[in-house]
Order: structure tokens, then C-alpha cells, then sequence
């Protein structure tokens, strides 16, 4: 009686090596921090050779840059949904912001620094209408109809300043007790927002 055939490993596609290696680093990012990646632990966590990730990665700070990437693409995902199912309101794309970053604070923070020495930030190009940037630049200028261009890009650099800082800060135990009294998160996001001199619709 002849042996049953030995299970065929199953065959690695090499065309889905690179975006493997981006799924486990960010994996890895969210559930263990960005000190714990390396190039070796992420070949472990995707299930390939230690030298597989050098056939598309010079070094870690490549494939962090393509975490980064991935994580901009998330958000812009994020903002376009959020600002899709309320384009009158101005703060959904901030809102969506601040939350992504609040929910994903590994991440939010190897994106933004990927781009602090980029030539110019993943959501600033104004070409692309899918850009976070752009899309909180429409709900803008639809509320400054007689600002000038320079106007309305400092109210953006304002607004996402903004959103930055709160989505840094509105952690802060301090604020635990405004929250309560506001009604829970999102409602002080929207309040702190507008105190900042951006005003939503549906407060």
C-alpha cells in the first residue's frame, strides 16, 4: 500500500511579498509599538525568510515609510467616509481625524514621523480630491465664501493644528470630567473644535 503524498507547501506569491510586509509591520506597530519592529521580527510576524523583506526594503526606515503611507491611505478612508455621510459639516473630516488618531495612536504617531522630514505632509496635496487636506478645505471654504486663497489655507493650517493638538491631548484624565459633563467623547471633540472658532452643524 503506497504512502499517502506529503501535503505541497502552500506556494508564496512573490507579487504580494511587499504588501505582506507592510500588513505585518503595521501589525506590529499597533500591538507592540514601533521599538519592537525590526526587519527580522517582521519576516517572523509574516511568515517569510529574515531576508525576504531586504527583496523590497533597504532598511527599517524604509519599510516604516510604507507603514506610514498605509496609515495616510487608512486615514484618508476614514475622512472620506466621515465627510461623505455629512458634507455640511465642517468638523466631520476633523472629527474623523481626531478619533483614527485616538483609536490607532501607534500608528498616527510612525505616520507623522515619516512626514515631518517629507518635503511636503501626505494630505497636502490639493490635486488630489481624496486628500484629507482637500476635503477639510472644501468644508472650509464652503463656510468662508468671500475669504481670500491664503485665507482659507491658513484656516486649514489652523483647523489641522488643531486636530493635532487635540487628538494628542484629549486623552488627558483632566478632561475626563468635562467629557461626563458634555455627554462623552465625540461631544467634547465638537466643543473643543468649536471653541477653536470652527463651528459644525447638529451641536
Amino acid at each position: 500500500m503506497s504512502e499517502p503524498n506529503a501535503p505541497e507547501a502552500r506556494p508564496y506569491h512573490h507579487g504580494d511579498l511587499r504588501r505582506t510586509l507592510v500588513d505585518a509591520a503595521r501589525r506590529l506597530v499597533e500591538n507592540e509599538g514601533s521599538a519592537a519592529m525590526s526587519l527580522r521580527a517582521v519576516a517572523r510576524e509574516a511568515g517569510v525568510s529574515p531576508a525576504a523583506p531586504y527583496h523590497h526594503f533597504k532598511d527599517k526606515g524604509e519599510l516604516m515609510g510604507a507603514v506610514a503611507s498605509e496609515g495616510w491611505a487608512m486615514l484618508s478612508t476614514v475622512i472620506f467616509e466621515a465627510t461623505a455621510a455629512n458634507r455640511s459639516d465642517p468638523l466631520a473630516p476633523l472629527i474623523a481625524y481626531v478619533s483614527f488618531a485616538r483609536t490607532r495612536p501607534a500608528l498616527y504617531r510612525v505616520m507623522y514621523d515619516a512626514a515631518r522630514d517629507a518635503e511636503s505632509l501626505p494630505f497636502v496635496g490639493l490635486a488630489d480630491n481624496n486628500a484629507p487636506y482637500a476635503w477639510v478645505r472644501e468644508a472650509l471654504a464652503r463656510e468662508q465664501t468671500d475669504a481670500t486663497t491664503n485665507d482659507i489655507e491658513l484656516g486649514i493650517a489652523a483647523a489641522w493644528c488643531g486636530a493635532h493638538g487635540l487628538a494628542e491631548m484629549a486623552g488627558f484624565k483632566q478632561f475626563d470630567r468635562l467629557k461626563e459633563s458634555l455627554g462623552g467623547e465625540e461631544p467634547f471633540l465638537k466643543a473643543v473644535l468649536s471653541h477653536m472658532g470652527l463651528h459644525g452643524h447638529g451641536r
